[in-house]
């Protein structure tokens, strides 16, 4: 048994681990997340160096039984970590077995070690690791998942009066909808950037953007709302046809200023339709603290709560320096709602890319 330290993501590993994907159960930890190519975007997009750990078992090595994508996040803002994987909520170990789990958990936490950074944290998907390396666990936030009809009446009609009132009141609004990757790329980022300086959040670069469009032209779409010529509303939306056969919405936002629209309900009732369209049995609307505002509104559109589980070696500091909900954040959080939206598109991107 050998753990294998790759740093580029070349066609051959791509292939292996593709066959690995597809011949292991979800039980094991596979999710579409596990996909190699997200280390491409996260590499050409936001700079982070990547790294794929593979172990292999038989007599020739040839086999793999697990691997584990990582990529290493610094800045001189909020220091360095090794992440698996950041933007996304669930990439971690992927293994066939314990023992391989434990080998992989083992050489990761030697590559933080060599790599020095504060802490090594893993995004697994339904794995969960028993391990004296493993120093905490977080289980506060759950993916909002739902299974998706056979039919668009049978989806309207399971969503509830209420919901379908509001989308009947998006309608007479008057709202469009386009679909598209790049041609619509302006507009989305446009509503998405504005939503974010709204909720005090650094906006990513419209690199991210354009780099999964590259990456994954038959998975990636964008979805953009409009209110006459006024995009109001837009979404990222990722079809996983090959594993899981799920649609997954990473980045979604809209403008308050139309909220009497109802444009981001009736752009989900879109999504959804659009999901069932490209062939997906289940939908995510990503991850939320149980409770919340964001819970809430996606378990109204039948979405229930599937446990995450992520794990950490930390070798110091704190895990929450860099989190939002840390209360040192809090007064930075209220200053970035201030500033105009040009000036968080010119400098958020270089401060989100540095944040686990």
């Amino acid at each position: 048994m050998t753990v294998e330290i790759i740093e580029q993501v070349n066609p051959a590993i791509r292939k292996e681990i593709a066959t690995f994907l597809k011949s292991a159960s979800l039980k094991e930890g596979a999710c579409a997340e596990h996909d190699p190519r997200w280390l491409q975007v996260l590499s050409d997009a936001l700079g982070h160096q990547p790294f794929i750990l593979v172990i292999r078992t038989g007599d020739d090595s040839a086999q793999i039984d697990g691997f584990l994508s990582l990529v290493l996040v610094k800045s001189t803002l909020f220091g360095r970590f090794l992440v698996g994987l950041p933007y996304l909520n669930r990439a971690g170990i992927a293994a066939r077995d314990t023992a391989s789990a434990t080998e992989l958990l083992q050489t990761a936490v030697k590559l933080a070690d060599e790599l020095d950074v504060q802490y090594l944290e893993l995004r697994h998907h339904t794995l969960v690791l028993n391990n004296p390396l493993v120093t905490h666990t977080r289980e506060d936030k759950v993916r909002m998942v739902r299974k998706l009809p056979d039919s668009p009446e049978t989806l309207f009609k399971e969503v509830g009066p209420k919901i379908r009132n509001q989308v009947r009141k998006g309608e007479k609004s008057g709202l469009n909808i386009k679909w598209g990757a790049e041609t619509l790329l302006d507009d989305f980022y446009t509503v998405f950037a504005t939503n974010m300086r709204d909720l005090g959040t650094p906006v990513y670069s419209r690199k991210l953007f354009s780099a999964i469009f590259h990456h994954f032209p038959e998975e990636s779409e964008l979805a953009v709302v409009y209110s006459e010529q006024q995009p109001v509303a837009g979404a990222l939306l990722i079809h996983d046809q090959r594993l899981e056969k799920i649609t997954q919405v990473p980045s979604a936002s809209s403008l308050r200023n139309f909220s009497h629209t109802n444009a981001n309900m009736w752009m989900y009732h879109q999504l959804l339709l659009r999901a069932m369209e490209r062939g997906s049995v289940q939908f995510d609307f990503g991850r939320s603290s149980e409770g919340s505002g964001t819970y809430r509104f996606k378990k109204q559109w039948g979405a229930v709560p599937r446990p995450t589980v992520w794990q950490y070696h930390l070798r110091r500091g704190t895990l929450d320096a860099a989190r939002p909900d840390n209360p040192r954040m809090q007064r930075r959080i209220e200053t970035w709602k201030k500033m105009p939206v040009w000036l968080t598109r010119l400098i958020g991107p270089g401060i989100v890319r540095g944040i686990p």
